[in-house]
């Protein structure tokens, strides 16, 4: 399976690696967290724009909506932070 086969397997991918572009911009750089959803919105956008110029099935047939679809995973990138990692160190 090449990354040209993917097709909508392109939307969980792109979160995934927002994720880990997130998690090392806050490890690496002294960026305040409110400053990370942008970051992940941004980063989404860009490797939607990627994917929907490199890979022949992605969900997306045109720019504004490969900008839409990367956006939205890359906020989902931060609600998976604050549900699993953020959250349950919160006491009640």
């Amino acid at each position: 399976m090449s990354i040209e086969d993917l097709g909508i397997m392109a939307i969980p991918a792109i979160t995934v690696i927002v994720f880990l572009i997130a998690e090392a911009v806050k490890n690496w750089t002294p960026i305040e967290d409110k400053r990370i959803p942008s970051i992940c919105g941004l980063s989404g956008a860009i490797l939607g724009v990627i994917a929907h110029y490199i890979m022949a099935d992605f969900p997306a047939h045109d720019i504004i909506s490969a900008i839409a679809v990367g956006v939205v995973s890359g906020f989902a990138a931060t609600g998976i932070h604050q549900a699993f990692f953020k959250q349950p160190n919160k006491e009640e």
